[in-house]
């Protein structure tokens, strides 16, 4: 199951309240601005700072 579409609309980064990209295939959510990576964790958002990872 993916996420839903109402939840990726709320979803914003935690620590600049971007944007989010979601990459369903990867298990991610990117923020372009703070270039980190929030995983999705068995269809749940991690949305920790601490469990952010940069980006490529």
């Amino acid at each position: 199951m993916a996420l839903s579409p109402q939840l990726l609309a709320i979803l914003v980064c935690p620590k600049c309240h971007g944007a989010l990209v979601y990459h369903e295939g990867e298990g991610a959510l990117d923020c372009g601005a703070c270039k980190l990576r929030y995983p999705v964790r068995d269809d749940i958002p991690v949305m920790l700072i601490d469990e952010a990872k940069p980006l490529a």
